[in-house]
């Protein structure tokens, strides 16, 4: 077959692709709509709302690896995972950064001085409630998969996950409660919601359908197949959401729902895979991915919380998370070859 013939074959599998992860998005954000509403009516603040938000915003990346369990490419969600806990935090970050460069954000009385200070400003609370959890999450995620006597996942795994999640979840829910609000509840939102989730499903089985049909294209393995063009193209449609958050005033909101959305997908949506056992072949992109992933939580946490007199992320901060996520694309790279 010519390289012409090739990339013609590959055409159709990346639209697919592109409107599969857009379909998936647009459930998660239906799916979204009543949590953010039980975030407001229950007091939760907002940084402990992006745990539970998170759920609705990982819920592509679960659909993801539910269906590559299914379909026995298991490979396809385990890169998209790595991807995504790894590029989306700088990406997120300077979406975010780029949307505040603006005259003036709603409800921000001291946005003018941010914008002096070239800072985007993030509730400290982050740090506790989102970062630090986080952290110990990618620890265990590390703990239950690369000692010998256990590496990978397991059913056994799945188990634990769950507990991690629950556990995740209670600390947010229960930490600095506000005064809850009175929300009406409308069938039409419920419904959406329930199409929202079996948009996820469906547009995640055909994604993944997609990327193995592109990876046997070019040659490549499922899972960088999985991480260089599965995970990016999903990050798309989140970007555009962080845009619209930050330029609607909920900065932290728009920062925070990223490390949120990890969380879920290291505990919950790693479930999925753990149930059909998933060794772990290629170790030396493996653990780079691991510390690349533990490096980018750790300074997503202390740039918030010691970058600034205020906190947040100033100008050369958001440049140094896009230049470590620069680093591992290169280290990923150099491993696969």
């Amino acid at each position: 077959m010519s390289s012409d013939s090739s990339w013609w074959n590959l055409l159709p599998w990346a639209a697919v692709l592109l409107a599969s992860l857009w379909t998936a998005h647009w459930g998660a954000e239906q799916f979204a709509r009543p949590l953010r509403k039980l975030r407001r009516q229950w007091g939760i603040s907002v940084a402990a709302g992006g745990a539970l938000v998170g759920l609705a915003a990982a819920s592509p990346e679960i659909g993801i690896n539910a269906s590559s369990a299914w379909r026995g490419s298991a490979d396809v969600g385990f890169g998209v995972t790595l991807g995504s806990n790894i590029l989306a935090i700088p990406l997120m970050v300077a979406t975010a950064y780029l949307a505040s460069r603006t005259k003036r954000l709603p409800g921000d009385s001291e946005h003018r001085e941010h914008l002096q200070q070239r800072l985007l400003r993030v509730e400290r609370s982050a740090v506790t409630v989102q970062a630090l959890p986080y952290l110990a999450i990618i620890g265990l995620f590390a703990l239950l998969t690369v000692p010998a006597p256990w590496r990978g996942l397991q059913p056994l795994d799945a188990l634990i996950l769950l507990g991690a999640y629950a556990v995740y979840l209670a600390q947010a829910l229960f930490r600095k409660k506000v005064r809850g609000e009175r929300v009406e509840w409308q069938g039409k939102e419920i419904a959406f919601a329930i199409g929202g989730v079996a948009a996820v499903a469906g547009g995640t089985y055909f994604a993944v359908m997609a990327t193995e049909r592109i990876v046997e294209t070019l040659g490549i393995s499922r899972i960088i197949g999985g991480l260089f063009i599965t995970s990016p193209v999903a990050m798309m449609p989140e970007m555009v959401a962080t845009w619209a958050l930050v330029r609607s005033g909920q900065t932290t909101s728009g920062v925070t729902s990223v490390v949120g959305d990890h969380a879920v997908v290291l505990t919950l949506g790693l479930v999925p895979l753990a149930l059909v056992s998933l060794p772990i072949e290629d170790m030396g992109l493996f653990v780079t991915s691991l510390v690349f992933m533990f490096a980018m939580g750790a300074s997503y946490g202390g740039f918030i919380h010691f970058g600034a007199s205020t906190h947040g992320f100033l100008r050369w901060q958001v440049l140094t998370l896009l230049g470590l996520g620069l680093c591992y694309v290169a280290a990923a790279i150099a491993w696969a070859q």
